[in-house]
């Protein structure tokens, strides 16, 4: 079907009068007609996320409910537990679709767990597993602004779902009819007890768990730290709250971000990797006590920190913090002596070579692996199965996502939070910054500057272009990048790393996946990808050099000429 003959299907359906009236008043908008029915919202390894609204390529209730409906005949067709846990965070119709969500899972006999009250991503992942779910589901779009809403789906280890599953879904999801009524109420199969709210023993439980990954946790009472803090209006400020609290933090709220607000009208964009997001932070932290601000993304798997740096403020980046967190964990437990042997540390592909270093120091695997942390989840996983997930130390993503522990397969700012304090304590106590601490790597190491581009793309046709301009760059790859010869490829999508010198080909054992890396020698590196839920193409520059002007003045050149 094109999009009209998709529009006409819906104003024939007999839906409720009020959604008749927004199919009318859409009528004579080609524009608006064509972004919401040009396609079927497409699901993925991730799920679903989209734009809210009427229409197939929109998220609604109908849309969502034969997402769940695809989850729910996926489970009952494997040997896996026929229960499933639900988590939604503080968008306009979480809840709402959470509970559509429920009934999809329960008209298929599938006991289902949901929160009573917004919880973290992380603590979805972690109720999976502990309840024994043969999957789980979060509403939530993450740190997308307002208009966006999302279906994202997990296995029964807690993790993102992987690529077998998910397409299986996606065929069942498109033999599945729109407008299906629902068999009872949420109320009803409440009463029957195939829907169960998560009780307060769970939060509990997490919270110990959480509690429990601790490095030298009377370091921030013993500090008089202070921290100032904003949930963005989303899952976080309940537990985040709740566990610095109870190790002694004195934390300030920002007010205007302490409650939840689907519209996030103080902070249009809430993504902790964007300067903008902490903008309300700098307000309260310039008259109160303040060691380091933190900020989480609404569903609070995402980690932000500024610290002071005299009358200003500056913004740790992801990457940055990432091997803060790595060098800080790695030689508290060095100091002790429990690194295990063999011990594993995980970062994303597209995050700083730094951690390389700082771990190869302690005497430490890194691992790279694809974008997405359901790849460090996997890396987790089979650990678990050889009975060895205690060599896991720490895996985290540029994008401000980080995990200590093996209770959730997801990144958890809750933890990241906790860790960023006992960082903070542990510079206050020495009379320094985490600022000098960021500089002290730099210096030991060499300064690693890391930057990310996004083209955003845009028109039904969005994904296509994305598509083209990865095609293009492959075709035509360029000798050199910002005066440095490129020195490897390595083609994920092909799955080889050439040589560019010799020539000779390897093969790469990871996944098939549309990235490609261009190896500038030591001097740094060029990666593309496009983003596997929004129109855009990302590319992640890493420049290497003795000291900070000639890191910028590298990646400055290599970027005119990328970008040109």
């Amino acid at each position: 079907m094109n999009y009209l003959e998709r529009y006409s299907f819906w104003c024939n359906a007999g839906l409720p009068e009020n959604v008749q009236v927004m199919l009318k008043n859409m009528k004579n908008d080609e524009e608006e007609l064509k972004g919401s029915f040009s396609s079927d919202l497409q699901f993925g390894t991730a799920g679903m996320r989209g734009i809210m609204g009427i229409g197939s390529n929109r998220l609604n209730v109908y849309t969502v409910r034969r997402a769940a409906q695809g989850m729910a005949a996926w489970l009952c067709s494997t040997d896996l537990p026929k229960k499933a846990a639900i988590g939604y965070d503080s968008r306009h119709q979480s809840r709402e679709f959470a509970e559509v969500c429920a009934v999809a899972f329960a008209e298929a006999g599938i006991t289902t767990y949901l929160y009573d009250r917004l919880a973290p991503t992380p603590m979805l992942s972690y109720a999976v597993r502990e309840l024994g779910c043969g999957c789980g589901i979060v509403i939530s779009a993450s740190h997308n602004s307002g208009e966006y809403n999302g279906v994202k789906c997990y296995g029964p280890d807690g993790c993102q779902m992987t690529d077998g599953p998910a397409a299986i879904v996606t065929e069942t999801i498109a033999k599945i009819p729109y407008f299906v009524p629902e068999e009872k109420s949420f109320q009803a199969f409440m009463n029957d007890g195939l829907i169960q709210y998560i009780d307060q023993g769970l939060w509990e439980r997490y919270y110990e768990t959480v509690l429990a990954e601790a490095v030298e946790p009377e370091l921030i009472k013993k500090s008089g730290l202070s921290v100032v803090y904003t949930p963005l209006c989303g899952t976080g400020n309940e537990p985040v709250r709740e566990v610095l609290g109870r190790l002694g933090a004195n934390v300030a709220i920002v007010a205007c971000q302490e409650k939840p607000d689907g519209d996030f009208k103080t902070c249009e964009y809430p993504n902790p990797e964007t300067d903008a997001a902490l903008n309300e932070s700098y307000k309260v932290a310039a008259n109160t006590p303040c060691d380091v601000i933190l900020g989480t993304d609404p569903d609070c798997d995402r980690v932000a920190i500024a610290v002071p740096s005299g009358d200003s403020f500056v913004k740790i980046t992801g990457n940055e913090l990432g091997c803060l967190l790595l060098d800080y964990i790695l030689k508290a437990r060095s100091a002790k002596g429990d690194i295990p042997e063999s011990a594993i540390t995980v970062r994303s592909l597209v995050s700083s070579p730094l951690a390389d270093r700082i771990a190869e120091h302690y005497g430490v695997e890194m691992k790279a692996v694809l974008t997405g942390f359901k790849y460090i989840g996997g890396e987790i996983l089979a650990l678990e199965e050889k009975g060895q997930e205690k060599r896991f130390i720490f895996g985290f993503e540029e994008s401000c996502g980080y995990l200590k522990g093996t209770y959730a397969r997801d990144k958890d700012a809750v933890v990241a939070s906790m860790l960023v304090c006992e960082l903070a304590a542990y510079c206050k106590l020495q009379g320094k910054s985490i600022l000098d601490a960021m500089n002290e790597l730099y210096h030991t190491y060499g300064y690693y500057l890391a930057h990310v581009t996004s083209v955003e793309l845009a028109g039904a046709d969005a994904m296509e272009k994305a598509a083209k301009i990865m095609a293009d760059l492959r075709s035509s790859t360029p000798d050199a990048i910002g005066g440095l010869m490129i020195t490897k490829i390595n083609d994920y999508g092909a799955r080889t790393s050439k040589d560019v010198k010799t020539g000779e080909t390897l093969p790469i054992a990871l996944p098939k996946s549309n990235v490609l890396e261009l190896i500038l020698g030591d001097k740094g590196s060029v990666i593309a990808r496009p983003s596997g839920t929004e129109p855009k193409v990302k590319f992640y520059y890493t420049a290497v050099a003795s000291d900070k002007d000639a890191a910028t003045k590298l990646i400055t050149a290599m970027r005119e000429q990328m970008e040109a």
